[in-house]
């Protein structure tokens, strides 16, 4: 089955389309775009140059995708891209930028749902199943896990990491990274405990859940070296706990700790 093209849309002879696709009015697609099959684009959409587009993506009116990093000493020459999966939901006004880096991609992954106005800054990773809430920016450089859940209206630093299952309240100032599993909320943010109703969604246990407690205590509470933290993380031998111990080995910025 072929593309239905909205007349007014104006798509590149050298973007690549695969099949099933609609564009609608006044929608643009720019040379170089590569986009899969079953993907709906609505009014006004903007797919700009490097773009590539998986299968079974809905985005809103007037996303721009592939926009110049808002970075004051970008080179506009240099050639990077972004990249988008499968069965992502981006509404209206999202803005994601191309990467700052030579050859580098600002990556969506899969089923991740962007509300209205959300900003991606160059550079951005994000993971599976992400949902993110109206009007939240984050900077350059940002990696999202999958299942993370970030409120409206929240302001993420450049550099900054977000954890697998963390959840992010309305309107927080985040400027270290985020802990996996947990919630993080206020300006300045701190941690507000673990992210239940995310947890048992996942399909967590009890006992992955008491563990997840007794590792909580550990890192919030302990008066012990990190080293040790991590330490009593890792014997604790479950996969979340042993996970919670790479992600602070891997922090660079520091992280978000309970008040």
């Amino acid at each position: 089955m072929s593309n239905t093209i909205h007349p007014t849309a104006i798509v590149s002879d050298q973007a690549q389309l695969g099949e099933n696709n609609i564009i609608g009015p006044h929608a643009v697609i720019e040379a170089n775009v590569q986009m899969g099959n079953g993907n709906t684009l609505m009014t006004g959409v903007s797919l700009k140059n490097g773009v590539k587009i998986g299968d079974d993506n809905t985005l809103h009116e007037y996303a721009v995708i592939g926009g110049l990093p808002q970075d004051l000493g970008f080179d506009p020459a240099i050639i990077s891209y972004v990249t988008i999966g499968n069965g992502n939901t981006l509404r209206e006004y999202v803005t994601v930028h191309r990467a700052s880096k030579q050859d580098a991609i600002t990556q969506l992954g899969d089923e991740n749902y962007l509300m209205t106005h959300v900003h991606l800054g160059h550079d951005c990773l994000l993971g599976n199943r992400v949902i993110i809430a109206p009007s939240t920016g984050l900077g350059g450089f940002v990696h999202v896990a999958d299942r993370a859940f970030i409120s409206g209206g929240v302001m993420v630093h450049q550099f900054v990491q977000i954890g697998t299952l963390a959840m992010i309240g309305g309107n927080a100032k985040i400027t270290q990274d985020v802990l996996p599993y947990m919630i993080t909320d206020g300006v300045p943010s701190t941690v507000r405990g673990l992210n239940l109703v995310g947890l048992r969604r996942a399909g967590c246990s009890r006992s992955d859940i008491q563990l997840l407690k007794q590792a909580y205590q550990i890192i919030h509470r302990s008066a012990q070296p990190q080293q040790v933290i991590l330490e009593e993380l890792r014997e604790m031998d479950s996969p979340y706990t042993i996970h919670l111990a790479e992600f602070i080995t891997g922090s660079r910025r520091g992280f978000h700790r309970e008040k």
